[in-house]
C-alpha cells in the first residue's frame, strides 16, 4: 500500500482520491476549501458520445479538427472511447445531470458535429459535479489538508533515477513542512490568474506547473493558453457559457451587424480561437467597445431555466438579457500547454503523475474543443489510478529545449504583471510584442514570502516559459496567433516540449 498526495481538489483530484484510496494511504492537499477549483466554474457541460446519432469516432474527430494539427491521436481515442463510460461512472457516484422525460438532456457546442453536451444545473454542471464529488470524497477515511499551500516539488535525487518524494507545504498557520510521499498526483490546475481578464477562480495561479518546471519536470505546449470568446463585460469577466451560442445567440457589432460569419462558415460556432479573435478584431474596430450576445430570440423562460447562473450574473449587473443583448469580451480560459504527460498521467520524473489542466496530455492539441476539458480530467485521472502499482515506464527520448530561469531584481506586482501578459502575450501576438514582454521579464522579481507572493512568484516564472514558447513558434496554429506569422507552417507541426535549466531548478530540504 503506497502513500499518495493529490495536491488540488477539482474533478481530476477528487476523482483520483475516490479510486485510489481503494487500495492506498491517500492525502488531499488543497490551497482553499475542499470546494474550491476550476471545475466548480465549469458552465456548458462535458462531452461524450453518449447517443445512438453519435459516435467516439465523431467526437474524436471533431477534436482533432478544432486542435488544429497538434492533437496526439492515441490519446484522442482514449478520450472519446473511454469517455461515455466514465460519464456513467459520475452518474454512479451521484452526480444528477440534466434530463427531459428520463432521458439525458444534451447540447450543441462550438465546433461538436452533434449534440453530445449534458449538462447540471443548466449552467452548473461543474458546481454540480464538484458538490458531488465532494461528499463522496468526505466519506471516505482520506487525510484532507485544506488553506494548504504546495510551495514545491521534494526530490530525491540518491538513486539511479530522481524521483519525487513527497511535498514542501505552507500550512494553515504559515509554517513550511514536507508532506511525504511514494506517489504525487498533481490535479492543480491552470494559470488564469497569468492575465488580467480571465474566467478562472483567484486560485488558478499555476502553482503546479510551476512546482514542476522548478523540479526538471518536461513541459510542453505552454505557448497554447485558451480564449474565450464570451465574458461577460464588466468586472471578474463572468463566464457566459459556448452553450449560449449553441442554443442560437447571436454576435453582433455595436451598430447592430452579425459579423462572425465574416470570420468563418460556421460563425458564432467556430471553433474557440477563431471565435475570440473574431470578436478581438471587432472590438478593435470599435474602440476596444465589447460586442454584443444576442440572446433575446431565446425567451426569457428558457434562458431562466436553461442559464439560470448566467442570468442570475446578469441582473446582478444591471442587464435584462431576454430583452436586450449583452455586451461581451474575450477571456483567459484554458490552458491546453502543462506538464507533459503519457496516457496514465505519469510524466517525466518517477513517481509524478498530473492529471486535468495542469497536465498536457496531447488531446487537445492548439486548441481545445469545448466541454472536453472535464472529459479529460475525468478520463486520465482514472486511467492515473490503474497503474499506481507499476513499474515506471523508460522516458521518452524526445527533442526537449532547455531554458534558462530569469534573474530580475525589480519588484513587480500581479497587475502589472497580468496586464503585461494581456497586452502583449494575448489574443494577438508579434515578435516585438513578445521581445518586449521577454525583456521586462528579465527585470522583475517577487520578494516576499506570503502565499499571494507566492503564487505571484509562481505566475512569474511562467510567464517567461509562456514567452519563451510563443517566440519559438512562428506561425499561427489554433490559441497562438502571430501577426507576423499569419500562416500556419508544416515546420512547427509538433508539440513544443521545454524543461528548465538545473539553475531554475529547486531541491526542497527536509524541514526538522
Amino acid at each position: 500500500m503506497a502513500r499518495i498526495v493529490i495536491v488540488g481538489t477539482g474533478i481530476a483530484g477528487l476523482i483520483a482520491a475516490y479510486r485510489a484510496s481503494a487500495e492506498h494511504d491517500v492525502v488531499l492537499v488543497t490551497k482553499a476549501d475542499l470546494g474550491e477549483s476550476n471545475t466548480k466554474y465549469a458552465q456548458g457541460g462535458i462531452a461524450a458520445a453518449l447517443f445512438p446519432d453519435d459516435s467516439p469516432e465523431a467526437h474524436a474527430a471533431d477534436t482533432v479538427r478544432a486542435g488544429d494539427g497538434l492533437c496526439d491521436a492515441t490519446t484522442v481515442d482514449i478520450l472519446c472511447a473511454e469517455g461515455p463510460g466514465r460519464v456513467r461512472d459520475l452518474i454512479a457516484l451521484g452526480v444528477e445531470f440534466d434530463r427531459i422525460n428520463g432521458e439525458l438532456e444534451r447540447g450543441h457546442e462550438a465546433a461538436h458535429s452533434a449534440r453530445r453536451v449534458i449538462h447540471a444545473g443548466g449552467d452548473a454542471t461543474g458546481l454540480v459535479i464538484e458538490t458531488a464529488l465532494v461528499a463522496a470524497v468526505r466519506h471516505l477515511a482520506l487525510e484532507v489538508h485544506e488553506n494548504t499551500f504546495m510551495r514545491d516539488l521534494v526530490i530525491d535525487d540518491s538513486g539511479p533515477e530522481r524521483r519525487v518524494s513527497g511535498i514542501e507545504v505552507v500550512d494553515p498557520d504559515g509554517d513550511r513542512r514536507v508532506i511525504a510521499a511514494d506517489i504525487v498526483i498533481l490535479a492543480s490546475g491552470g494559470a488564469g490568474q497569468l492575465y488580467t481578464h480571465t474566467t478562472n477562480p483567484l486560485v488558478a495561479t499555476g502553482d503546479g506547473t510551476a512546482a514542476a518546471l522548478r523540479a526538471g519536470v518536461e513541459l510542453a505546449d505552454l505557448e497554447f493558453y485558451q480564449f474565450h470568446p464570451t465574458a461577460l463585460a464588466v468586472a471578474g469577466t463572468p463566464l457566459v457559457s459556448e452553450a449560449v451560442r449553441g442554443e442560437g445567440a447571436a454576435l453582433l457589432d455595436e451598430a447592430g451587424r452579425r459579423f462572425m460569419f465574416d470570420v468563418h462558415p460556421d460563425g458564432e460556432l467556430a471553433p474557440r480561437d477563431v471565435v475570440a479573435r473574431g470578436i478581438a478584431s471587432a472590438m478593435a474596430a470599435q474602440g476596444g467597445r465589447p460586442v454584443l450576445l444576442d440572446a433575446t430570440s431565446l425567451g426569457r423562460e428558457f434562458l431562466e431555466q436553461r442559464f439560470p447562473g448566467i442570468d442570475r450574473s446578469c441582473t446582478a449587473n444591471g442587464f435584462d438579457w431576454a430583452t436586450t443583448p449583452i455586451p461581451v469580451t474575450p477571456a483567459a480560459h484554458y490552458w491546453m500547454g502543462g506538464i507533459r504527460t503519457d496516457a496514465y498521467g505519469r510524466t517525466s520524473l518517477e513517481g509524478l503523475f498530473a492529471v486535468g489542466e495542469v497536465a498536457c496530455t496531447g488531446v487537445h492539441g492548439a486548441n481545445r474543443l469545448a466541454s472536453n476539458s472535464l472529459l479529460e480530467s475525468l478520463v486520465f485521472a482514472w486511467r492515473a489510478t490503474e497503474v499506481l502499482g507499476e513499474p515506471w515506464p523508460a522516458p521518452d527520448r524526445r527533442d526537449v529545449t532547455v531554458i534558462d530561469p530569469t534573474t530580475g531584481t525589480q519588484p513587480v506586482e500581479r497587475a502589472e504583471l497580468q496586464r503585461l501578459m494581456w497586452d502583449l502575450v494575448g489574443i494577438e501576438r508579434s515578435a516585438e510584442g513578445l521581445e518586449a514582454a521577454a525583456s521586462q521579464l528579465t527585470r522583475w522579481t517577487v520578494p516576499g514570502e506570503s502565499i499571494h507572493d507566492l503564487e505571484t512568484r509562481n505566475l512569474l516564472d511562467l510567464a517567461w516559459f509562456v514567452v519563451r514558447a510563443a517566440l519559438r513558434r512562428e506561425e499561427s496554429r489554433g490559441a497562438h496567433w502571430r501577426r507576423d506569422f499569419p500562416d500556419a507552417s508544416g515546420q512547427y507541426a509538433s508539440s513544443f516540449d521545454c524543461v528548465g535549466s538545473m539553475s531554475a531548478r529547486v531541491k526542497a530540504e527536509a524541514i526538522q
